[in-house]
């Protein structure tokens, strides 16, 4: 069926203003608004939906509306931090005439200030993601700038193995200072397998069920 006159001029006319170059920095900034929401809440969605269900105690109700509010939260950040660094960075490359470097630094810092800046465990989690990524990719950078010798051998193990022994340390002896959603699936992992009192509680639940 096609569709009615009107719409299909409106449909064009849409289409021309979105293939003009001199509204395409403006454009960007829209879509990747449009993305920051659409990844925030795939990424989001389903985590929380995991994380809420296999920890949070409550309500049905209360459980929905925390996964609802973890995933606007982190959607609206993410669009409103992609919708800031791109406005910055054609700024800055609009006011110097070309692009630096320097301008996605400065840019994402400021963007950052200003959207993440609140501590909250949406934010925290994004910048422990982030903090582990960098650092990999400043160790790459390192080596192929010639500023960290490269390793005779591979040091995937070496590195395994002092991240994991580090994690159970903090765990074991300092655990105020780890992460609450990680606290929760090491107390899941290493806690709570100590304890049981039937085969119920050994091999089909975790915790005893209350009596009816």
């Amino acid at each position: 069926m096609a569709a009615p006159p009107q719409l299909q001029a409106l449909l064009l006319a849409v289409n021309a203003l979105l293939r003009k170059r001199r509204y395409h920095t403006a454009l960007a900034m829209v879509k990747g608004f449009r993305n920051g929401v659409v990844y925030g809440t795939k990424i989001r969605a389903p985590h929380a939906l995991v994380m809420t269900f296999l920890f949070r105690t409550g309500s049905l109700r209360d459980k929905l509306r925390a996964i609802l509010q973890a995933t606007y939260t982190h959607s609206r950040n993410l669009a409103c931090f992609v919708l800031t660094y791109k406005g910055l960075c054609a700024l800055q490359s609009r006011a110097q005439g070309k692009t630096h470097q320097m301008h996605s630094f400065l840019a994402a810092f400021f963007g950052g200030l200003l959207v993440f800046h609140e501590n909250n465990n949406i934010n925290s989690q994004l910048n422990m993601y982030l903090l582990s990524r960098v650092l990999f990719a400043l160790g790459r950078l390192g080596v192929e700038k010639g500023y960290i010798p490269e390793l005779g051998f591979d040091s995937f193990p070496l590195l395994t193995g002092l991240v994991w022994g580090l994690v159970l340390w903090l765990f074991e002896y300092h655990r105020h200072t780890l992460q609450p959603s990680l606290q929760s699936s090491m107390t899941y992992l290493y806690e709570d397998s100590n304890v049981w009192h039937d085969i119920s509680d050994f091999l089909i639940y975790n915790k005893s069920q209350p009596s009816e």
